[in-house]
């Protein structure tokens, strides 16, 4: 072996024999620039079965709940804890589960969050008081915000960057049909029975049954390996599902051996990237969180109610949104994507909370609008994150934006039914409206362009 080649080997850039041993017709490729193949579908289709059971189990409560309180009655309190239950989940385990995969790796979280997401799911069909359910959804929560933190990370780790944004972003297409089959299922079988609000609970424990299953198997994240130092086993991985002209070139962090966890991320030269990935996501996710866990009671309050297929039509719009989200995903820059639909979705919010209840087309129109964006640039939350953090604390980093928009999504959702019973439609509209303003201002001022870039690059490494 030539003593350049050594070199390479030394420091585990080359999942491969020595360059003389390498055909010469197949140059090496780095990992960021790897074509797309089967193992890159698994990976996705695991991490999006995933997000359609979170979507799903969380679409499922809001009818739930008024098929449950006919049964259990509940009183706005008790509307808005069980309502932003599984939030407050998410943002303990996302905080918890993404310092742990920073440092366990992230294999075994991808595992055991969907471990207790199955187990907490058809619990549900059990209980007998309000605080059990609460309890519950906390740790179905708990179970979610891990797998939101690994699933991200793990996703981003093995993706190529030409492929990249539309991988991450995808998520929130298989999180809304998730959300949205829960709210068909809700409109046609919540009244089925007086106990079919348990069934309707219950049944998201089958996919993550399933999604466990098959998760079973899957190979810890090369990068995550070679910032451990565990070089053999990162480049074995990388031979077995890229092949051996495959190499980790420009897939290690220059930062991999610095320490990590969450004070790393108020470090000088990422903080910037911590606040706005933080403050973004809560901008985004409380309006979302807060309209459609109460779609129903929403609906009713401006009259518009299951009789005129507008919360059929609204859930069309979210899948049709989030489509339409990976397309612009691929076609726009990230900052202009972002700022963009900002400014429609406050622009929509200020035009609900102006409009007369009267004003039947027109409060259709706003919201149908505001449901197509809102869902449209949900994509983002899945790919800013990730592509901001090094490998290091990509983990952490995911996890504690994901844990500040659950927190301000769970204070959203707990305070939406008393803000419309305490001010009125209108008055909570443009208050979420401002939210979102707050979300562009620091989009202006703070979002990165990372699309063109390798992980590392786009991560500052």
């Amino acid at each position: 072996m030539s003593n350049q080649d050594s070199q390479v080997a030394a420091i585990g850039l080359v999942a491969t024999p020595p360059r003389a041993a390498m055909p010469s017709a197949h140059a090496a490729i780095p990992l960021d620039d790897v074509p797309l193949n089967a193992f890159h579908i698994k990976i996705a289709g695991l991490t999006f079965g995933a997000h359609f059971t979170e979507g799903f189990a969380l679409g499922t409560i809001g009818y739930a709940l008024a098929s449950l309180n006919r049964q259990m009655p509940l009183d706005a309190f008790w509307m808005g804890m069980i309502g932003s239950s599984a939030l407050m989940g998410i943002f303990l385990g996302s905080l918890v589960f993404g310092w742990l995969s920073d440092r366990l790796g992230r294999q075994k979280i991808f595992l055991l969050s969907f471990l207790i997401i199955t187990l907490a799911a058809f619990a549900q069909f059990y209980v007998r008081s309000p605080l059990e359910l609460c309890l519950l959804r906390v740790l179905i929560g708990f179970g979610m915000g891990g797998d939101f933190a690994v699933g991200h990370a793990i996703l981003a780790e093995f993706s190529p960057r030409k492929h990249r944004g539309t991988l991450l972003g995808s998520f929130s297409v298989v999180w809304t049909i998730g959300y949205v089959a829960a709210n068909v299922l809700g409109m046609h079988y919540a009244d089925a029975s007086p106990d079919a609000w348990r069934w309707l609970l219950a049944s998201a424990g089958f996919p993550a049954l399933l999604v466990l299953i098959l998760r079973m198997g899957t190979p810890e994240s090369p990068r995550w390996l070679h910032g451990k130092g565990r070089v053999e086993e990162a480049k074995a991985i990388v031979l077995k599902h890229f092949g051996a002209n495959v190499t980790l070139d420009g897939a290690h962090d220059d930062h991999a051996q610095m320490p990590g966890g969450f004070m790393r991320l108020f470090k000088k030269d990422l903080i910037r990237r911590t606040i706005f990935n933080c403050a973004f996501f809560v901008c985004l996710v409380i309006p979302y969180f807060a309209i459609y866990t109460f779609l129903p009671t929403i609906l009713k309050a401006i009259h518009l109610n299951n009789d005129s297929g507008a919360d059929f039509l609204l859930n069309g719009f979210l899948v049709l949104g989030a489509l339409i989200g990976i397309w612009l995903t691929i076609k726009l820059p990230r900052r202009v994507f972002l700022i963009g639909s900002f400014a429609v979705t406050c622009l929509s919010l200020i035009a609900l909370s102006l409009l007369p209840e009267s004003a039947t087309l027109g409060v259709i129109v706003a919201f149908a609008l505001f449901t197509l964006t809102m869902s449209a640039f949900s994509n983002l939350v899945g790919v800013f994150p990730p592509e901001c953090f090094p490998t290091e604390v990509r983990a952490c980093g995911v996890g504690l934006a994901i844990a500040c928009s659950r927190l301000g999504s769970a204070v959203g959702t707990f305070l939406l039914p008393l803000g419309i019973v305490q001010l009125g439609f209108h008055a909570t509209m443009m208050a979420l409206a401002f939210v979102l303003f707050v979300g562009m201002m620091v989009s202006i001022a703070w979002a990165p362009e990372t699309k063109h870039l390798t992980l590392n690059e786009a991560a500052g490494g």
